[in-house]
């Protein structure tokens, strides 16, 4: 089964851990694939940098473009 998987991580995609809206994407080389918040992602990434056959998005500088047009 084939299926495309999106580039880029959207609004109605939502962290593993705590249900927040998901900045980081790792998918494994098995094509499981976890979501983080901002929080969790930093939590865990330096662990799952050290897996072999893993493709992480990390999409967390959107927070700081978010924060910049706030102020």
């Amino acid at each position: 089964m084939n299926t495309t998987l999106s580039p880029e991580l959207t609004a109605s995609d939502r962290c593993d851990r705590c249900g927040a809206q998901a900045y980081v994407r790792a998918r494994l080389g098995d094509g499981l694939e976890l979501h983080f918040c901002a929080h969790h992602g930093r939590e865990h990434l330096n662990k799952l940098r050290g897996l072999d056959d893993i493709d992480i998005l990390d999409e967390t500088h959107h927070l700081h473009a978010q924060e910049a047009s706030v102020i």
